[in-house]
């Protein structure tokens, strides 16, 4: 047997008590993931990216392990919410322009004590303050650089279009700002190289591409490495109390963890490791999250149906947002239809093998995102499901 047939034959056995559509996390993969992420981040904390993950059960299993510490979260009413369930830790990585809650934040001196909120203008500064009401506790801040590689004057970029500062002025000019306006305190930076991070270096079947990638990943890490360095430098200027510098992202823990100036990384989607992530040469890790769809149809020969299964992940549309049929070996989608709202059509000699009410697994484009389609997930050890757990969306909480 293949390791991926013994592997089927496990899923298979540990679920038979279950109908489909499932959704099943392997937590002997999601452990062996989390293990690694701790080796390669080198003796640094990892902060856990709650988007990745988007289960309490599982966020509380990984903070638990020595090696990671805090969480990032992707909302300000997602931080509050975990801020009461106690994480003690939270770091919102994106502006928020949720007035209520920052209301709730201001009011609280728990919940400002524990949610650090992301700003990088100060007109954001100016829709907390009008926010906050009659609320007095402190607001905890952390600016984020800008980690974009700029070319030819600025021309070219690459790189995720998010923070407006760039240069270590900027950044400290912000700080500045911030720390002489009652009321607020940096605490931190953050630096997510997303075209490092998120961009696979070895492409199946386009060997000049990745080429082309890990050139230009070579290049972006050692211009943000010596900008990094000069912005927190600069920060320090200013305030010299900073707590922390967060950088990096699953796909560039080792790199990241190697510049002196960074204190901590994030990571998630290496937990879960979705399809992609297969393509880096700098690590491997274990698919852990996985999906079930049952096979309805046999419309003919080297050909089944199974219910649903359209489930694209965000980003720019094309195949590689789309889930892949990864249990049996040897499916794929029919050209012509794809992963269909509500039915989808599977080709392939190992279609002729599977019976109606079958299981066929699939694996998606992107980790948390898969937890918006189920409200539990089935924890598997070994051969059996040794427990199920709420998703965010299982607990009622659609944050995005």
């Amino acid at each position: 047997m293949t390791p991926l047939a013994n592997a089927r034959a496990r899923y298979d056995r540990a679920t038979a008590h279950l109908d489909a559509p499932l959704a099943l996390v392997d937590l002997d993969a999601f452990d062996a993931n989390a293990d690694d992420l701790v080796r390669r981040a080198a003796g640094k904390p990892v902060r856990v990216a709650s988007k990745s993950v988007r289960c309490r059960a599982l966020l509380e299993r990984v903070l638990a392990r020595d090696g990671f510490a805090g969480v990032m979260s992707y909302t300000l009413a997602e931080s509050l919410w975990l801020a009461r369930s106690g994480v003690e830790d939270v770091l919102l990585a994106y502006p928020s322009a949720d007035r209520d809650g920052y209301a709730e934040l201001a009011a609280d001196p728990k919940l400002a004590a524990s949610v650090t909120v992301m700003v990088d203008d100060p007109a954001q500064l100016r829709l907390i303050e009008e926010a906050r009401g009659s609320g007095a506790e402190e607001i905890r801040v952390c600016l984020e650089l800008d980690t974009s590689l700029l070319l030819l004057g600025g021309r070219v970029r690459v790189g995720a279009r998010r923070s407006p500062l760039h240069s270590p002025g900027d950044v400290a000019d912000l700080a500045r700002l911030v720390d002489r306006r009652p009321g607020f305190r940096v605490v931190g930076l953050m630096a997510y190289e997303g075209h490092v991070a998120g961009v696979g270096d070895d492409v199946a079947g386009s060997p000049l591409r990745s080429r082309a990638i890990r050139l230009m990943q070579r290049a972006a890490r050692r211009e943000l490495a010596a900008r990094r360095e000069a912005v927190v430098r600069a920060v320090r200027a200013v305030v010299p109390g900073l707590e922390f510098v967060n950088g990096g992202g699953t796909g560039s823990v080792q790199h990241t963890v190697a510049e002196p100036a960074v204190t901590e990384v994030a990571a998630g989607s290496g937990l879960f490791v979705p399809r992609l992530f297969d393509n880096y040469t700098s690590f491997t890790g274990r698919p852990a999250a996985l999906f079930a769809q049952p096979v309805v149809r046999r419309p003919g020969v080297g050909v089944v149906t199974v219910l649903g299964g359209g489930y694209p992940a965000s980003g720019v549309a094309g195949p590689d947002r789309s889930p892949v049929p990864y249990l049996p070996e040897g499916l794929r989608y029919d050209p012509q239809e794809g992963a269909g709202e509500v039915q989808t059509p599977l080709l392939g000699p190992p279609a002729d093998d599977l019976l109606i009410g079958d299981k066929v697994w699939f694996r998606h484009a992107k980790a948390g995102e898969l937890c918006e389609r189920f409200a539990a997930l089935h924890l598997v050890s070994g051969d059996a499901v040794v427990d199920t757990v709420p998703t965010y969306r299982g607990e009622g909480r659609t944050f995005l």
